[in-house]
């Protein structure tokens, strides 16, 4: 493997095409403001580099970058790549991660609106995301010690895992399919919409209108706070902890709370047949 080591690249497609490169300590930077340094390239290795020109890594393969920065310059820096890690990073670009597979991103600083766009195969740990929506139309998602700070996150995508993390998002999960969230807080503003197959287990949910036309929405052990006019029209198999603020024309299967502070069954037209057991009481049919 051939081996860069401290130097600067400014020109457009510096290092193009190129295969089975160590990269370190390298810049790419400078008035002529080049684009696309490695684009088509494979077999490449980045330590302690700086990246701050745009779409650094198109159409590459086989690529491990650590400790290294792609600055808010470094626009859309990783699109149609496959098969990558991305250690302790700092990824500060938007657009970053668009049509990619199989990337693992551990132990990195994110602040990218529209990140993670149209990709399969992504696992993410240990790493913080601050981004307007997130994730659009991706699947095959897995998530472990994550934390988001966003709107709009997680719409249609498909087959995700998470794990032990901390999701302040409004919007989140609409029109997702087979989700699976565990022990993480949830937080922001109508979680859940027209989705289908998403189960939550351990999970604390706080904000305005969850979980609403769901799907097969399925909930173990669950802790709910401020979440008013929760459930409607949708299809549950619900365990809750604790007090649910209201619960608002439910569409089928069975809510089992220690208690809900409102019922509301305001809908003549709407025909269900779900019922809200509160423990150890006769279950009230909607």
């Amino acid at each position: 493997m051939k081996e860069i080591k401290d130097k600067s690249f400014q020109e457009e497609r510096a290092l193009y095409n190129s295969a089975n490169l160590k990269i370190i300590n390298c810049r790419f930077e400078g008035e002529e403001d080049g684009e696309s340094a490695l684009k088509e390239s494979c077999d490449i290795t980045m330590d302690n580099c700086y990246m701050d020109l745009r779409y650094p890594l198109w159409h590459t393969n086989n690529i491990n970058v650590k400790n290294s920065e792609m600055t808010s310059n470094c626009r859309a820096p990783m699109w149609y790549m496959d098969d990558a890690t991305i250690e302790n990073c700092k990824l500060l670009g938007i657009k970053a991660v668009r049509e990619c597979s199989d990337v693992f991103i551990n132990d990195c600083v994110i602040e990218s609106p529209e990140f993670g766009w149209k990709s399969c195969g992504l696992t993410i740990k240990n790493t913080s995301l601050k981004g307007e929506y997130v994730f659009l139309d991706s699947k095959g998602l897995m998530f472990n010690n994550f934390t988001l700070d966003g709107k709009y996150s997680f719409q249609y995508v498909n087959n995700v895992k998470i794990s032990n993390s901390n999701l302040r998002t409004k919007d989140a999960f609409w029109h997702a399919k087979d989700v699976e969230v565990y022990d993480t807080i949830l937080e922001g503003e109508y979680l859940g919409w027209y989705s289908e197959n998403l189960t939550l287990v351990r999970c604390h949910i706080k904000g305005t209108q969850p979980l609403c036309y769901c799907k097969n929405l399925k909930m173990i052990d669950c802790v709910m706070e401020g979440t008013d006019l929760s459930f409607e029209n949708s299809s549950c198999d619900v365990t809750v902890i604790g007090n649910v603020e209201s619960i608002k024309n439910p569409k089928d299967g069975l809510i089992v709370v220690d208690s809900y502070t409102d019922l509301i069954l305001d809908s003549p037209n709407f025909k269900t047949t779900a019922e809200v057991r509160v423990r150890s009481k006769k279950a009230v049919k909607a």
